[in-house]
């Protein structure tokens, strides 16, 4: 969503020369590190989305090409190279002008070309409405980000700038952009260690999110400054005593918390504003990893430390590569003070995360490593993208991953995963490889056999147990909390459907093939071909799935392939086989078969089936009412019978009308027990004195043995009238 989307101004304010000084002060900030001929291509960009956007004004009524410039500088502040300010400069022409990618390319080169491309491919994401839409857009951005990673950091000055100049929205629309950002925005500049960018957006969305809190909670601040500042004073003096002390040379800077992370505080842990003590931290920059520690033992040694709040961040960094030492202590009149201790290697990734690429080329090993760290992440995205069949369900796992709280989990190796709070032995599992998630069936913590569904917590050792022929079990979606296993478990059981599907699909087509003399047999390849060709599918299987599906009609594709294998029939291998008998069915084929909720047809009732969207074959008794009111839609309907087969068991009600004697109940129980049928429910309904109907549900083989059941109940005492139930008669 881009709020500065160009609005049609017929009578907009005369151009100024406010966007040259822009693009001047631009020029001179790149001219500090790129070499005058890129510098020069970037000012070519810029006159031609200048003449692309003349005209286009955005809805603050400046003119339109102030907002890429602005970009612009939001990325030249990460010392970008040329091709991505150039693109910056570029991003909205193919969307909102005449140009074409192949202008771009000509003027600027193919790879300027196609981080633009990959820019305008980004449309608007609206949140609460057209779900698919948005879903579809915000997985065309990951992916494009995935390519390169120069796409996102375009974007997210792009979304930045837009934040900033968001008092022109109406208030409906700022809020909607707001929450839009939380969710999305701020997440992934957090997952890119983009920290000073995630923070700003962070407060710019609860500050147009929820304009009135925030007004609340700056005022609260501001009268809280002057209450704490001999606190704050205090320990700044002590710091910068104690340090010298023990030879430790550092720089300390105090910081206030953000607004955003006090009213999240507040919301999450139920505190009013006076509660939250520690809303001023210090910052405390070292030399090196050893000087780290050091401080942390003279902080410790100056004011008692909060126990369970020291953390260390540098021997086992965050995902997005964040290293520091965290702790809390009680300082000057029992407040809390929050103290972080790092290098300045160490601050430079955790204020600009991947942008220390570009930014601090000198300090190759810690960028490295956080690179691999960010490539690992990309590729996740890449595997859930090929295990999501759709969009909206890819959005649900990315969303999962980007608001990470962190548990630190061990394998019998002391190799370190780190998963989100709540993570099961499950995500554990898959965390260490796919196979192994879906192998997975049982495991030990700490050399204990615990549940899989266990939360597991910091420094716990797990062994995950597996069997060769294990599969995913649909209940884990219940409890497992990381996006890969999410993704992965589902992936399998829609595997597992889709080959019950395309089983089906077969089965259903070669019987639709038979008022056309031909069985799936006898189709030849070049009858598959043209037809495939023509329905634009790339094999067999996918038109067997969404027959079982219920995505085709069966009929409908029998007719198509008939028709193909007609055009070829002069070729010598074309037959005539006998017509096949009805579809048979077991009743246990899972997913790609439904028994009718309306009726509940058992193993000896005459059934017929319809194709239903999505679900499948779904079977019906022949009186049905169902059935009755859609006989004419014959082409929906499909013969099936019984496939013969024991062990299997049925739902089916009978209802019982009884004189109401004591005792009865159990008799009639009793009477179902010796008939081998098992019971699932019982209802009972007084009827007009002296009766009681009683209704019960039960699981048996077939008709016949249903039949039995009814017989050994209607001759005990008492029983006056027995008989069989549809669902859509049940009480």
């Amino acid at each position: 969503m881009d709020v500065g989307r160009p609005v049609p101004m017929p009578f907009g304010p005369p151009v100024s020369s406010v966007p040259t000084l822009d693009f001047e002060r631009l020029k001179a900030k790149i001219s500090t590190y790129l070499r005058p001929e890129d510098v020069g291509r970037v000012e070519a960009a810029y006159h031609f989305s200048a003449a692309a956007h003349t005209g286009q004004y955005r809805i603050s009524g400046e003119p339109y090409i102030t907002h890429p410039v602005a970009v612009t500088e939001l990325v030249a502040e990460w010392n970008l190279d040329a091709q991505a300010l150039t693109a910056a400069l570029l991003h909205d022409v193919m969307e909102d002008t005449s140009v074409t990618k192949a202008e771009i390319t000509e003027r600027f080169g193919r790879v300027t070309a196609e981080l633009v491309d990959g820019l305008s491919k980004l449309d608007k994401i609206e949140f609460r409405s057209q779900e698919e839409a948005q879903a579809e857009n915000f997985r065309k951005m990951l992916l494009a980000m995935a390519t390169d990673l120069r796409v996102i950091l375009i974007k997210l000055a792009d979304r930045l700038h837009n934040m900033r100049t968001l008092d022109f929205v109406r208030p409906a629309k700022r809020r909607r952009i707001a929450s839009e950002t939380l969710e999305i925005y701020a997440p992934i500049a957090n997952r890119l260690g983009l920290n000073g960018l995630y923070r700003e957006l962070q407060e710019l969305s609860f500050m147009h999110k929820h304009p009135l809190r925030y007004q609340v909670l700056a005022k609260a601040i501001k009268a809280a400054r002057g209450n704490r500042r001999e606190v704050v004073g205090k320990v700044l003096t002590a710091l910068e005593a104690r340090l010298p002390q023990w030879g430790i040379s550092a720089e300390i800077q105090g910081r206030e918390k953000h607004l955003y992370g006090i009213y999240r505080k507040m919301i999450e842990k139920r505190l009013s504003f006076s509660q939250v003590l520690d809303i001023y931290g210090f910052r405390v920059i070292v030399p090196d990893v050893p000087s780290c520690y050091l401080t942390i033992g003279s902080l410790h040694a100056l004011y008692k430390p909060v126990p369970g709040k020291f953390k260390d961040y540098i021997a086992i960094p965050k995902a997005n590569g964040y290293q520091s030492l965290h702790t809390t202590l009680i300082g000057p009149y029992g407040t809390p003070v929050e103290v972080q201790v790092r290098t300045r290697a160490m601050h430079h990734v955790a204020e600009s995360g991947v942008a220390s690429h570009w930014l601090y080329k000198d300090d190759e090993s810690s960028l490295s490593e956080l690179h691999q760290r960010t490539h690992s992440w990309l590729q996740s995205l890449i595997d859930l993208q090929s295990a999501s069949a759709e969009a909206t369900e890819f959005l649900e796992h990315v969303k999962i991953d980007l608001f990470p709280s962190e548990v630190y989990a061990f394998t019998p190796k002391g190799r370190i995963l780190s998963l989100q709070r709540g993570a099961t032995p499950v995500d554990f599992a898959y965390a260490v490889h796919t196979d192994i998630g879906n192998r997975c069936v049982a495991c030990r913590v700490n050399g204990d056999l615990v549940p899989l569904r266990t939360e597991l917590r910091n420094g716990d050792q797990v062994e995950v147990i597996t069997a060769a022929h294990a599969s995913p079990n649909p209940a884990w979606l219940s409890y497992v909390r990381t996006g890969k296993a999410r993704a992965q478990i589902r992936h399998f059981l829609k595997s597992a459907q889709h080959d019950e599907a395309v089983a089906l699909g077969e089965r259903l087509l070669n019987q639709a093939l038979r008022e056309h003399g031909l069985t799936l047999g006898q189709i030849s390849v070049f009858a598959w071909d043209r037809f495939l060709g023509d329905a634009g599918v790339r094999d067999r299987r996918e038109i067997f799935a969404d027959i079982g599906l219920g995505k085709r009609l069966p009929v409908i594709v029998a007719r198509r392939v008939a028709e193909a294998q007609d055009q070829e029939s002069g070729r010598p291998d074309v037959i005539k086989p006998k017509p096949l008998g009805a579809v048979l069915i077991r009743g246990s084929e899972g997913t790609a078969v439904q028994l009718a909720k309306c009726c509940h047809p058992i193993p000896g009732d005459d059934i017929i089936a319809t194709i239903r969207k999505g679900q499948g074959l779904e079977v019906h008794t022949d009186d049905c009412p169902v059935v009755a009111r859609r006989r004419g839609d014959r082409g929906r309907w499909i013969d099936v019978g019984w496939e013969p087969a024991e062990g299997r068991l049925f739902e089916a009600t009978i209802r019982v009308l009884t004189i109401d004697n004591r005792g009865v109940l159990a008799k009639v129980a009793a009477a179902i027990a010796d008939a081998n049928a098992n019971i699932l429910n019982v209802t009972m309904d007084v009827e007009q004195a002296p009766y009681t109907a009683l209704q019960f549900v039960l699981e048996v083989e077939n008709r016949v043995h249903l039949a039995r059941v009814i017989r050994a109940v209607r001759v005990q005492q008492s029983v006056t009238r027995v008989s069989r139930l549809k669902s859509d008669q049940r009480r």
